[in-house]
């Protein structure tokens, strides 16, 4: 028997790979954009896709699986909700190595305002490389 393809707890500790693989699709991208504005029908999710309704099932089977969404059994329909908790977790993590770079990256326009000159950097040494006037 093979692994299923995401985790089957979103909280575990391969829920980031399932959130990335999960938003990597556009499709699945604009289900999640249509569940943010309230929950919906799973059969009303794929209008306006050019794609079948098995199809629409298996991104919302992808997306379920990866915690993003929740379905609800309503008489005859799946109405399926937004579950914000997993793009949530994406998010915290994209943050911090944002917050990272960014730190690394104002330190080095910091230290680039800050050098003595701005033209050719020192050679190792100290020395600059002397350089001619026309």
């Amino acid at each position: 028997m093979t692994p299923p393809a995401f985790p089957s707890d979103p909280s575990g500790p391969d829920h980031l790979s399932a959130a990335f693989q999960a938003l990597a699709d556009p499709t699945r991208r604009a289900i999640l954009e249509r569940l943010a504005d309230g929950p919906a029908p799973a059969g009303e999710l794929g209008d306006g896709f050019d794609i079948s309704g098995p199809a629409i099932s298996r991104h919302l089977k992808v997306l379920e699986d990866a915690g993003m969404i929740r379905r609800e059994k309503k008489a005859q329909q799946r109405i399926c909700h937004l579950d914000p908790a997993a793009l949530k977790r994406a998010s915290d993590w994209v943050d911090r190595y944002r917050q990272f770079w960014d730190e690394k990256l104002d330190a080095l326009e910091a230290f680039l305002k800050s050098s003595p000159s701005k033209g050719t950097p020192p050679r190792p040494g100290g020395k600059r490389p002397k350089t001619t006037k026309k």
